[in-house]
């Protein structure tokens, strides 16, 4: 029998935090923004640089969900590999969006202390993947984009230069340290319930606002139904062993099509997650509590395929929203005054951020053209 555990151990969960307030009475304000990870935190920081008057609200604390959850990759271009997104949206396209995704990259450095470019490697599990290695790099070189062969100690496949790692925690809760200390509320433990054009219901007190921005990734189907069909929540699970200096991986490692992931922090310790390919089917929906069946799974990749004896420190899981009609999240209006940014498929670290400030920048000029690359 599969035994779901009761509570998540995130590695990067280093420091306390002290919470903000919740809800507690009415609200009026230009803009509530609806998530408290790094998409929500960015569109709140565009929004009050610009005058607006934006208050933050989150079911749980700043940084509870994915985003402070995730595996701390920094990886260029959407969900899809380049060749598999040009397949969809053809070359001009996908390559626009891997630039801009490129260009996010060079400001998280500019801003994130903890930002390390190292470079990101993609490993082929087997001659097929290989191949198929060989294609994106074709591909990237066609389009202009980095990318080199590689063949090393952790196997054959591509080396991305651009890519690197973060402290995903660290960096939502510095941009709410930054926010909180420029004034602007966040309201954390605000269970929202309802959500009409310039209304909010969280806690069971009204919100009255021009716009709302649903910057919430998994569960985002269960706010807004309307996204039901398009956008569906998973969850990824993750664990993270003692320091190992028996191995060494200087650069994250995608493998096997991206299932599996790890890297190696700079202690020594690694962190890695996946085997959602073998376990989809219970996946869905489901909460984001890890479960023993898929730890086991990531343990054997552990043990076997990155070599580490270390002991197991952390075991966590969090929820996502993948796009199911689609290789690009969805950034739009979804009601009149009311829009969302979504369905990351597992990559939000950068495209949330790109997707949310493009919606604060629509809001303040007036006009849909910063989400236009999203859709033409």
């Amino acid at each position: 029998m599969n035994v779901v555990y009761t509570q998540n151990d995130v590695l990067w969960n280093k420091q306390p935090w002290v919470s903000g307030p919740s809800v507690q009475h009415a609200l009026r304000c230009d803009v509530c923004v609806i998530g408290l990870g790094a998409s929500g935190l960015t569109a709140l920081s565009y929004l009050s640089q610009h005058g607006l008057n934006a208050v933050g609200i989150d079911a749980g604390m700043v940084g509870a969900g994915a985003a402070g959850a995730n595996g701390g990759f920094i990886l260029a271009g959407i969900a899809a590999f380049h060749h598999d997104a040009v397949a969809v949206l053809g070359h001009v396209r996908a390559t626009r969006l891997y630039q801009r995704t490129l260009e996010e990259i060079q400001l998280l450095a500019s801003q994130e202390p903890s930002f390390e470019k190292r470079g990101s490697l993609r490993i082929a599990k087997d001659d097929e993947e290989y191949l198929d290695c060989l294609r994106q790099y074709n591909t990237m070189r066609a389009d202009g984009l980095s990318a080199e062969r590689y063949e090393g100690t952790e196997g054959r496949g591509l080396l991305v230069p651009t890519d690197g790692v973060f402290q995903p925690l660290e960096r939502v809760r510095r941009m709410a340290t930054a926010l909180r200390d420029s004034g602007v509320i966040l309201y954390e433990r605000s269970q929202v319930t309802h959500i009409a054009p310039n209304v909010v219901i969280a806690n069971g007190h009204r919100i009255d606002c021009r716009h709302t921005i649903v910057a919430v990734d998994g569960k985002i189907e269960q706010l807004l139904p309307q996204l039901a069909g398009m956008l569906k929540t998973t969850r990824l699970q993750m664990l993270a062993t003692a320091p190992d200096n028996t191995i060494h991986y200087p650069r994250p490692v995608y493998y096997n099509y991206g299932y599996d992931y790890w890297q190696q922090r700079q202690d020594g310790s690694i962190a890695i997650g996946g085997a959602r390919d073998k376990y989809e089917a219970t996946e869905w929906g489901a909460a984001s509590y890890p479960t023993d069946d898929v730890q086991s799974a990531i343990e054997s990749r552990l043990r076997t395929t990155v070599g580490s004896t270390a002991p197991i420190r952390h075991r966590w899981g969090a929820s996502v929203a993948y796009r199911l009609d689609d290789v690009r999240p969805f950034v739009g209006q979804v009601l009149p005054s009311v829009w969302a940014c979504g369905g990351y498929s597992g990559t939000g670290n950068l495209v949330g951020t790109l997707c949310a400030r493009d919606i604060a920048t629509a809001i303040v000029t007036g006009t849909h053209h910063p989400i236009a690359s999203w859709h033409a």
